[in-house]
């Protein structure tokens, strides 16, 4: 798939499922459960052991998903990525320097932002998904305030959403989410059924909305 196709596949799905794990092993059990419960699209981020290696497994094991790698913050962590495999890339702060390495190879970058500042910023160098972070902190409030003025930008919210208050964004405008440990965290660390549970709320909650 070229950059548009991945693009538009993000925008179509509207849920990156982020996995930040501090024991490698536990990583691709929770990318199966995540798959079984119908995610599409998914990130493993720099800061989880191994995450080169287990972004190629989750390419080989399941060709038929989009795997990102998410907390890139530099460009010598994008380029990494890239050559493992990642087929979008994340990051939780404007680095506007990876855009143009990233695009050279075909790849997305969905670039964290907070400010209208940094939203512009990341935009004018060519981000193709403004990541909203952290977006619970600030809240439903201020993320209207933002979109009113930047409603041409595609807006990923991440941090603070769960299966309460995904739908409240949604109809706020947001085009998709990155959902972390509401999504990825076991209660029951040999039960990964859990996560693919969890993972079919939140799809059922995102395709009500539509």
């Amino acid at each position: 798939m070229n950059k548009q196709e991945i693009t538009s596949l993000l925008e179509k799905e509207k849920l990156v499922a982020i996995i930040r794990q501090k024991n490698q092993q536990e990583v691709q059990p929770i990318v199966r459960a995540l798959v079984e419960g119908g995610v599409k699209a998914l990130e493993i981020t720099s800061n989880t052991p191994g995450f080169l290696e287990e972004i190629r497994n989750a390419r080989t094991l399941y060709p038929n998903v989009l795997v990102g790698a998410g907390t890139v913050t530099n460009k010598t962590l994008a380029q990494q990525a890239i050559e493992a495999g990642a087929q979008f890339l994340v990051t939780p702060n404007v680095e506007v320097s990876m855009i143009p390495l990233a695009h050279s190879h075909g790849v997305p970058v969905i670039m964290g932002a907070l400010t209208p500042s940094e939203v512009c910023m990341a935009h004018e160098h060519g981000a193709d998904i403004i990541k909203l972070f952290p977006a619970g902190i600030f809240g439903l409030d201020y993320f209207k305030a933002i979109k009113g003025p930047l409603n041409t930008l595609k807006f990923f919210v991440v941090g603070g959403i769960s299966t309460d208050n995904i739908k409240e964004w949604m109809m706020a405008g947001a085009d998709g989410f990155g959902i972390g440990s509401e999504l990825t965290k076991m209660g029951d660390p040999g039960n990964p059924n859990e996560i693919t549970q969890k993972a079919k709320s939140f799809i059922e909650q995102i395709e009500a909305c539509q």
